[in-house]
């Protein structure tokens, strides 16, 4: 891994941001380490990510245009505009207006649900934990790296066979679980190129062939 990557993705703004939110409540949770409410709100936080991002991705990443201009630039920032310039690094990251309230909507509900700060913090060091592996994976997917392990290496090729082959297919990023779980994995062999892959907008146009 050469370090010019490393620098390029924490140097990022989105990224640096959540990474210095991150070690914030990290050092929070671990003066509470021997508490083992912690680490259980410390998994789930990372679950409800991991599950987060296979239905965000494939039910409001891959909506529909909506009409309202507002909403279909916001979706093209999030995503559309992602699949047709996959390599820009300034499409890739998550931004932070978007993460940053739901994390926080998330953590207003892990409390209002617990009345527990500790419960709480753990939970929301989960979420922005995985996120940062979500955002990782997902850096190194569209980047020119090899990733070290087999995992790695895997995900990066069903990420780029969701992006130029066919975007129904392989919404997970970290892992398949979910795709696996809703159908939407495949053998890449047996599915079809998408003509709308790289145009998420056309996806529902009526002359188009998927």
């Amino acid at each position: 891994m050469k370090a010019k990557y490393l620098k390029e993705f924490f140097t990022f703004p989105d990224i640096l941001i959540m990474s210095i939110l991150f070690l914030i409540s990290l050092s929070i949770t671990l003066s509470e380490w021997y508490v083992l409410k912690t680490w259980v709100a410390l998994v789930a936080g990372m679950i409800g990510y991991a599950a987060s991002e296979y239905l965000f991705h494939r039910f409001l990443f891959h909506l529909k245009p909506p009409r309202n201009p507002f909403f279909l630039q916001m979706l093209k920032r999030l995503h559309y505009d992602h699949h047709a310039d996959p390599n820009n690094l300034h499409l890739l990251f998550l931004p932070v207006w978007y993460s940053l309230p739901l994390i926080a909507g998330t953590g207003a509900i892990c409390y209002l649900l617990t009345s527990d700060a500790i419960i709480t913090n753990a939970f929301v060091t989960g979420v922005i934990g995985f996120l940062l592996f979500y955002e990782w994976t997902h850096y190194i997917a569209h980047r020119p790296v090899q990733p070290i392990s087999p995992w790695g290496r895997w995900m990066k090729k069903l990420h780029l066979w969701h992006h130029f082959k066919n975007e129904h297919y392989w919404y997970g990023v970290t892992s398949p679980v979910f795709d696996v779980m809703l159908g939407t994995y495949k053998n890449e062999q047996d599915v079809e190129k998408s003509s709308t892959v790289r145009d998420l907008e056309r996806r529902w146009d009526k002359d188009v062939e998927l």
